[in-house]
């Protein structure tokens, strides 16, 4: 056989692993909350740098979702998967804006908690599945939705989690694999237990592992299931407030590591058998942002109550390591800050630096190593932003709740470079995938793209 033959075999080879998703990189895979454990960041990804949703400027596609979720897109391959909860009760509006009603919406109907998968180059809906029908067990916060988790998919299973409804898992063709019933989680503000605003930890999928974080009014709790078959691993009841954060993982050397927010009981757990490795108490009373993990450290931030603190931990923590009033490093608290910290978002860590969007668009850079503030600015006009910061190609995107999306420059200096507009309220966090930036908006899963048809 000649070279060119050897060549050529070769070179379809490639091409058909390619297209049977076996020379698939799971790194690149957009496979949870914030994307590869939370990280927000895909490099090489060459996205527009403007575009506009009325004229069709550089938008790919835009799907309609029916119903209402506040969840974020996820996207493995040539699919994106969404989840929503449908009902003709409900009007769908969600309430944006700054303010302090801890009043829920009052609704009975019956809803249809629904996971879509979408095709990623078309955005034609390849199948629709529902989870559950019933009525709300738990109320929802104007602002929140009743299908605020975002799936997880680790390229053969997805797992869609409804809080109160139930954790589904799914192949990637649709068909139901497993699913657990956790009876009514409460999550509801912890000093007043009739204001109920809807379950919102996402699932997180490492190593065929599925771990859910449960902080709620009563029995809290941490588990892992087997993802193949829903087999519990392990479960850890946790002494903790209500909270609305993800859990993620982290390595101690070669040991991997569940690490969660949280007030009461900040901290980590073994991956492989939950036993407990270290615990912080304080920070924010309502704890929703997800711990990041980079540069050997593991970045939590929180706010509400008396202080709004952003910690950075090694990784080698064991114990407690509560700080002391007014202390901002021990041990293994490496630097801390007691003010600065976001009620809704989760930090961006990209490079050096440590990057927090708080509830009313400030932006403040941190050095990520010493804890330097390097600037604090608002971006923008809007006055709420419930959306997590993600970056690409040194570009980091915030979108407030009018679904004004806002192209800041990374680095050490604040830099404003671009404001393009979805028309539509934006409450979750986009998704990035090469060459596409996702947006779940109130009615809409929009796809930006220089690449149309």
């Amino acid at each position: 056989m000649s070279k060119l033959s050897l060549l050529l075999l070769l070179f379809i080879s490639i091409i058909i692993c390619s297209v049977n998703g076996q020379n698939i990189d799971p790194n690149r895979q957009w496979n949870m909350y914030r994307g590869n454990y939370a990280g927000g960041v895909l490099d090489n990804v060459h996205l527009p740098e403007t575009w506009d949703v009325k004229s069709g400027k550089n938008i790919a596609w835009k799907t309609e979702i029916p119903g209402m979720g506040n969840s974020c897109p996820i996207v493995w391959d040539n699919s994106v998967f969404v989840t929503t909860a449908v009902s003709e009760g409900d009007t769908g509006e969600v309430q944006t804006g700054i303010y302090g009603s801890i009043i829920p919406v009052e609704d009975s109907s019956i809803h249809n908690w629904n996971l879509y998968c979408i095709e990623k180059s078309t955005g034609e809906i390849k199948w629709e599945r529902t989870a559950h029908t019933g009525v709300p067990e738990q109320k929802r916060h104007p602002m929140s939705s009743h299908a605020n988790c975002t799936p997880a998919t680790n390229g053969e299973y997805v797992v869609a989690f409804f809080g109160s409804e139930g954790l589904y898992c799914y192949n990637m063709e649709g068909e139901l694999q497993w699913s657990k019933d956790f009876g009514v989680l409460k999550s509801t503000f912890f000093l007043v237990a009739d204001a109920e605003w809807e379950f919102s930890s996402s699932p997180l999928i490492h190593e065929n592992v599925v771990i859910i974080q449960c902080d709620v009014q009563e029995n809290s709790f941490i588990a892992a299931y087997n993802i193949k078959t829903g087999e519990e691993i392990w479960k850890q009841n946790r002494d903790e407030y209500p909270g609305w954060g993800t859990p993620n993982i982290y390595y101690d050397g070669d040991r991997p590591r569940v690490v969660v927010n949280g007030y009461k009981h900040r901290g980590a757990y073994d991956f492989e058998t939950g036993e407990e490795i270290w615990r912080m108490s304080g920070g924010g009373d309502i704890p929703i942002p997800t711990p990041i993990v980079g540069n050997d450290y593991i970045y939590f931030n929180s706010a509400h109550g008396k202080v709004a603190p952003i910690y950075a931990i090694q990784k080698n923590a064991t114990g407690d390591i509560t700080l002391a009033e007014d202390e901002t490093s021990n041990e293994y608290v490496k630097w801390a800050k007691l003010r600065g910290g976001s009620y809704m978002g989760t930090m961006l860590l990209y490079g050096n630096y440590l990057y927090c969007a708080r509830w009313n668009g400030r932006l403040t850079c941190y050095n990520a190593l010493t804890g330097e503030e390097m600037y604090a600015e608002k971006v923008g006009g809007g006055n709420s932003y419930t959306s997590s910061p993600v970056a690409a190609d040194g570009v980091i995107y915030i979108a407030d709740n009018n679904g004004v999306v806002y192209s800041v420059l990374a680095g050490s200096i604040y830099i404003l470079l671009e404001e393009n507009k979805l028309d539509d309220v934006c409450m979750s966090t986009p998704a990035i995938s090469d060459r596409y930036l996702f947006f779940r908006t109130a009615g809409y899963l929009i796809a930006v793209s220089g690449i149309q048809d």
